[in-house]
């Protein structure tokens, strides 16, 4: 065993790459051993069956607990003052078909689906895109088919605005934003900022926006308040179809009241979009003082400016 052991020197732990069966293979010319007995000997000399740990971080950026406090600061004055806060981002996309879904469910027989998850054995593909209302604790979920772009982010957000934020806070003009600092809604996006000052335009929005640092995406809400909640209500269930994946996010509920709804986007969203500088410097975008890459007001654009 010496030359296929490693170890921790520090608690003394030691394990191998060896399988049990491996091991019974080679002594099998001089001793014939069970694998229990092998096993059982295996536990006597301090090895134990391990399984790898999630816990070696990416470097943190140092100010990123200062960042913490000036979300929830944030998202405490306009909860006081009853404006509309959002927790956005989007969710794993997933396959239409006969595909496995991991998780259990009680069911009679057991489900066969698919032994591979190719990409062309699917229907299609669901880039789901949730938006959290976090003082009403409901959620909104555009599913979309083609590609997760700032675009696709920002046009969920408008929907959500148009079903629901309209009529939860009528006549409102303040809208507070707090995303992941990468993917569709990143902080360096800069066809992120330019949909969302769009968007501020046509409802007259003034929009702020609070980026998590990098690596901190599951502190955001929208993880472990809704999209953990619709994981749950589909898990061991193959997503046969879009109306499938919609029904489950619709009947999505919690013990707190959460609510859910699910809109299908078929619209063909473009990857590789350049925002021209002359474009990006036409914007009303005021970066706050503290931590500005960060953070940043968006402001409507007078009428004729857009």
């Amino acid at each position: 065993m010496a030359d296929e052991t490693a170890g921790d020197p520090i608690s003394g732990l030691k394990w191998t790459h060896k399988s049990l069966r491996k091991i019974q293979k080679t002594l099998a010319t001089e001793h014939s051993l069970s694998l229990p007995t092998l096993s059982r000997l295996l536990q006597g000399l301090d090895y134990s069956l391990r399984v790898n740990h999630k816990r070696v971080a990416s470097k943190q950026s140092p100010y990123r607990d200062q960042q913490f406090r000036y979300i929830t600061r944030w998202r405490q004055a306009y909860l006081r003052k009853r404006w509309p806060v959002i927790s956005v981002d989007s969710k794993k996309s997933e396959l239409i078909g006969n595909f496995k879904q991991s998780g259990l469910e009680w069911r009679h027989q057991r489900r066969e689906v698919n032994l591979y998850d190719f990409p062309n054995l699917a229907q299609g593909k669901a880039i789901p895109y949730g938006i959290y209302d976090i003082a009403q604790n409901q959620g909104y979920v555009a599913v979309g088919i083609s590609h997760d772009t700032a675009e696709f982010a920002v046009a969920a957000i408008r929907s959500w605005w148009l079903k629901l934020g309209c009529v939860l806070y009528p006549g409102e003009k303040h809208l507070l934003i707090q995303a992941d600092g990468g993917g569709s809604n990143g902080s360096r996006r800069r066809l992120w900022k330019v949909a969302l000052q769009r968007f501020a335009d046509e409802f007259a929005l003034f929009i702020t926006v609070t980026h998590y640092p990098t690596g901190a995406s599951k502190w955001n809400l929208i993880e472990h308040r809704m999209f953990s909640l619709i994981s749950a209500n589909w898990r061991g269930h193959p997503l046969y179809s879009y109306e499938t994946i919609l029904n489950f996010i619709r009947t999505t509920t919690s013990n707190t009241g959460f609510l859910c709804q699910a809109e299908l986007d078929k619209t063909d969203y473009q990857t590789g979009i350049a925002v021209q500088q002359q474009e990006f410097d036409q914007l009303l975008l005021r970066k706050h003082r503290r931590f500005p890459d960060w953070n940043y007001t968006i402001f409507p654009r007078p009428v004729g400016r857009s």
